[in-house]
């Protein structure tokens, strides 16, 4: 079976997305595969890092106190969805949209490490080799895997985009919980223990360390 048909088999299904608790999902996506087929160019990658947002009561969320705007509007749609938004004016950043309707919850997806379509993924971020930095951090993993903000508010059940689970057995042990990286204007939301990393591996962005 081929790498794409065997992971279109093993999408995670919505009841994944919609649960309360968007640590969980945060800390339940470690190990999992994103897969991309755009233009006929399919690469995937296993997400190693990740990073919660609480929706209104997270001061680091673009959901705080209930905002609600024309780029946010689709974090209030049902867990399962793509929240894809621009950052800084470079990057494209990708995010999983979680619990039920109306519950603004999302996880950043910051770091993967390469599984399939590597050479498209050096075409798309202009780089020579495959080294650690090709999808460490979130704006490399959206310009490796081809995700542009026009796919915010893409199914997550789609063939075009969607995660998968195949299998790669992740244990509790090998999971670190740190603060978040780069929300200091959070105050004391920025020091929770929202960002989850898979312990030891190259491909993770910023500390390491717990």
């Amino acid at each position: 079976m081929k790498p794409i048909t065997l992971l279109r088999s093993r999408k995670l299904p919505v009841s994944f997305y919609e649960r309360k608790n968007v640590c969980t999902v945060a800390r339940e996506l470690i190990g999992k595969v994103i897969v991309t087929t755009f233009d006929q160019v399919f690469t995937a990658g296993r997400i190693v890092e990740t990073e919660a947002y609480n929706g209104p009561a997270d001061k680091a969320s673009h959901a705080w106190n209930g905002r609600r705007t024309a780029r946010t509007e689709v974090m209030y749609n049902h867990g399962g969805v793509a929240y894809v938004y621009f950052c800084y004016g470079i990057h494209h950043l990708f995010n999983v949209v979680t619990n039920i309707a109306d519950t603004p919850h999302a996880v950043l997806v910051r770091a993967v490490e390469p599984l399939y379509g590597i050479e498209d993924m050096l075409i798309r971020t202009g780089k020579k080799k495959a080294d650690h930095t090709l999808t460490r951090g979130p704006g490399n993993v959206s310009k490796a895997l081809g995700i542009h903000t026009s796919h915010t508010g893409t199914d997550l059940q789609s063939d075009r985009l969607f995660i998968a689970d195949d299998g790669f057995a992740v244990t509790k042990s090998s999971i670190l919980a740190t603060p978040r990286i780069g929300v200091d204007y959070a105050g004391a939301d920025a020091l929770l223990p929202y960002r989850f990393i898979l312990k030891g591996n190259p491909y993770v962005s910023g500390k390491k360390s717990a």
